[in-house]
């Protein structure tokens, strides 16, 4: 299931039947969640079976998502066993990558993205935008097939890192910038032939579906002004409550504002090692869409 990455997730949650459960493998050390009060009190029994079926370097604790809040449970990162380093490399598609388990997003690394990234990557030509580039996976993807790429985050370790990244896999036609995206996209008159969108989840509640549905619009709407014809545009979701058909009559909406016409290229959704359980749509979360601009 996962090729050329040493990098992947074991278990995911309710799509492995086991809710309120994710380990994830990063070279030899391992991270946990434990996201319930069931799965929390298993825990130990998790990490003895763990150790005696894997035996890993070390297995982390990555028990700060604000879901457990939900829960009445504490939020920490703990070492639970072994040894974690603060920072490791693994692979990922051919590129050898910086993560950090105890401070990265998720559990370290966006491991979703994994397959997305290659599928940009395979459109990618000429001057190429990666808004909310995170530590750059798909900057750094879409690197040796375009002539230049700009990647935007506002995080200045999550720039730190995709720097080190860059200089690891001799990649030296990224200018990293820090800003907000919806700031740097404002009244811009570059152009670009493939521009990415993968922003932060906007809605983490149904009550946020309105203002996250205008969010992704303004960003789709900025993107669309910037891309020459014949352009490329990746536009991403992580919002469970925005599902895909919500997302494509956003982008209707946005094509219309900007007298574009898109065809659709690929609709995808997260790495496969992230299964999806029909019965519970919020298992689909990562929508992934790559269009075409024709005028």
């Amino acid at each position: 299931m996962v090729e050329n990455s040493n990098a992947c997730r074991l278990v995911s949650s309710e799509g492995d039947l086991l809710p309120g459960l994710i380990i994830d493998r990063y070279g030899d050390h391992l991270v946990l969640q434990s996201l319930t009060q069931g799965m929390n009190r298993a825990q130990e029994e998790i990490v003895s079976c763990l150790t005696e079926l894997l035996a890993p370097a070390g297995i982390l604790a990555r028990n700060d998502a604000s879901v457990r809040r939900l829960e009445g449970l504490p939020q920490e990162v703990k070492v639970l066993t072994g040894d974690i380093p603060e920072k490791i490399t693994i692979e990922m598609n051919g590129l050898r990558l910086t993560t950090d388990l105890l401070k990265g997003q998720k559990t370290g690394a966006y491991l979703d993205q994994r397959e997305n990234y290659l599928a940009a990557a395979r459109y990618a030509r000429g001057r190429v935008l990666d808004c909310f580039s995170s530590t750059g996976g798909f900057a750094l993807h879409t690197a040796k097939h375009a002539d230049s790429v700009d990647a935007v985050e506002s995080s200045p370790l999550a720039i730190e890192t995709a720097k080190a990244n860059a200089a690891a896999n001799g990649i030296s036609n990224i200018d990293f910038r820090q800003a907000d995206v919806f700031d740097y996209l404002s009244g811009r008159d570059a152009r670009y032939s493939m521009i990415i969108l993968d922003p932060p989840a906007f809605a983490k509640s149904r009550k946020q579906i309105d203002d996250a549905a205008r969010g992704y619009k303004d960003i789709n709407v900025r993107a669309l002004r910037m891309l020459e014809p014949g352009g490329v545009l990746v536009t991403c979701s992580c919002s469970h409550h925005i599902n895909e058909a919500a997302l494509f009559e956003i982008l209707a909406e946005a094509a219309l504002d900007t007298g574009k016409t898109l065809r659709v290229l690929e609709r995808r959704t997260q790495a496969a090692d992230h299964p999806i359980l029909l019965t519970v749509p919020e298992t689909l979360y990562l929508k992934c869409l790559i269009f075409e601009v024709l005028s």
